[in-house]
């Protein structure tokens, strides 16, 4: 298979964060995709409160955020085919995040191996200047999904 366009990782990496169907429940949608960065957002919702007297958003759905937004700069890294998965990830978790505000997540793929691609992550709320966590991980580089990445853009006719 001939290599990928950024473009086209770009328009495959968010058509699969489009099929993730916790990500889609969570509203994240990606509004940054070039060379090994990513970034994401996920807006406030009261079903993802973690404390009720608060209304702080549960440390899960920020987890989830920036798993997600891990993956997605893997998956657009110039040395890295599409295919990826979680080994590990470490948060950080620095304050709450403000009740009532929306959610952002930056991440980078800084190093990839020939089977591990390396990611370090921040998220924020509305307040920019504080980080609400980061994040460092590693993920898997799947070379067969190359194949699989193919028929997908062949499907859509963008090959």
């Amino acid at each position: 298979m001939a290599r990928m366009s950024a473009e086209e990782k770009a328009r495959l990496a968010a058509r699969f964060l489009q099929a993730i169907p916790h990500a889609s429940h969570l509203g994240m949608k990606l509004t940054l995709l070039e060379d090994g960065v990513a970034e994401t957002t996920m807006p406030y919702d009261a079903r993802l409160v973690g404390d009720p007297e608060t209304g702080v958003i549960h440390g899960g759905a920020v987890s989830a955020l920036m798993d997600t937004c891990c993956g997605a700069a893997v998956m657009v890294h110039p040395e890295s085919p599409l295919g990826t998965a979680t080994i590990d990830l470490r948060i950080d978790y620095m304050r709450p995040a403000t009740a009532g505000q929306n959610l952002r997540a930056r991440a980078e793929c800084y190093h990839v191996t020939r089977s591990v691609a390396f990611v370090r992550a921040t998220a924020w709320d509305e307040d920019s200047s504080r980080p609400v966590a980061t994040a460092t991980g590693a993920f898997t580089v799947e070379r067969g999904g190359e194949r699989a990445v193919g028929r997908v853009l062949d499907e859509e006719g963008t090959r």
